[in-house]
């Protein structure tokens, strides 16, 4: 029997329910796109929240495609906020200016609930860590390939398999169970995302493989698109973020992103236990996570290895400890937490 916290995404994966964007796709709402922003946004939210469905017009996913492309006019799709044009090709903080896909394959490494996954990986990344097992991805934003959204929509739709009269995927041998938007992070791509999105039609679950870092703006952009938030949450103070990430204010910023994701669709939190870290990172976010997030899959990873500019760093220069992955492992345990096998 499917997991309970992943019940949503199992339903359409048996046909039984349809993908949240293709259903973002039927809900029109009475708006021209060549309004100023603050109405469009008053549009979308109202949407949001089950308010000005119309029997014509514009479809929600259109509406949150156009507001996302303004965005980028003055980029705040991250918590950064640095401002830049990027329509007028300005490189922020992140580096990227026009999205650029480093690779995209069908995943067995994943999870188990989600493999296989067509993981599609952007180039660069909204963080800086010094221990990046991706970093030739990450801190290389124009490396990788442009694609139009249209081609990776007929991509998407290739490697999702296809539907029976009865609703049932036929799973061919490469077929994928869900989109696996990652990187570096996809947050600076979230315009060619929707676009890709606008294009696609396959019902297949999308999820959001993310530090979580995101602006608030850009979570409501995602209300009613994404699935499954496959999360990240690196660490349970904001000395050792600004230290090992260069990312400032971190535990409420994707604190707060936790809450709203979890209100808006299913979850898989992965923590990475770090070399030295147990105690001020692991503990405190496995302790949050019991304590705001509910019915959630959890993954103690164990995966650290030295890489990028870890040796920098004394405390985690070196491979996990076993004692210290079980010391996180048992922690997790007596929090009574949903742990991925």
């Amino acid at each position: 029997m499917p997991n309970h916290a992943l019940s949503s995404y199992y339903r359409i994966l048996d046909g039984e329910d349809t993908a949240k964007y293709l259903m973002t796709k039927k809900h029109l709402v009475a708006v021209d796109l060549t309004d100023a922003e603050l109405e469009l946004w008053t549009k979308h939210d109202s949407a949001l929240l089950g308010e000005g469905q119309s029997a014509e017009g514009i479809s929600c996913l259109d509406l949150k495609a156009e507001l996302a492309k303004r965005m980028l006019t003055k980029c705040r799709l991250c918590e950064r906020r640095c401002g830049a044009n990027r329509s007028a090709g300005e490189k922020g903080h992140c580096g990227v200016v026009e999205p650029r896909i480093s690779s995209e394959f069908i995943h067995l490494g994943e999870e188990p609930d989600l493999v296989p996954s067509y993981t599609i990986f952007f180039s660069g990344c909204t963080f800086e860590c010094v221990f990046c097992q991706n970093w030739d991805i990450s801190t290389r934003p124009t490396s990788g390939i442009q694609l139009r959204p249209d081609t990776v929509a007929r991509m998407i739709e290739e490697k999702g398999g296809s539907r029976s009269h009865k609703g049932e995927r036929m799973m061919a041998a490469h077929s994928a169970r869900n989109v696996n938007w990652v990187g570096g992070d996809p947050t600076s791509n979230l315009p060619f995302i929707l676009e890709v999105l606008r294009d696609c039609g396959a019902n297949i679950p999308q999820v959001w493989n993310s530090n979580m870092y995101l602006a608030e703006e850009s979570m409501k952009l995602l209300d009613g698109v994404i699935d499954v938030y496959l999360t990240d949450f690196k660490y349970g103070n904001d000395k050792c973020a600004l230290r090992l990430s260069n990312v400032p204010d971190y535990v409420r910023i994707v604190g707060r992103n936790h809450l709203l994701a979890r209100r808006q669709a299913e979850m898989i939190i992965r923590h990475l236990v770090l070399p030295g870290h147990v105690e001020c990172c692991s503990r405190p976010v496995l302790n949050w996570i019991a304590e705001n997030m509910g019915s959630v899959k959890v993954n103690v990873m164990a995966q650290y290895r030295p890489a990028h500019r870890a040796k920098e760093f004394k405390e985690i220069d070196r491979p996990l400890g076993l004692s210290e992955y079980e010391k996180a492992v048992g922690i997790a345990d007596n929090l009574g937490l949903d742990l991925c096998d």
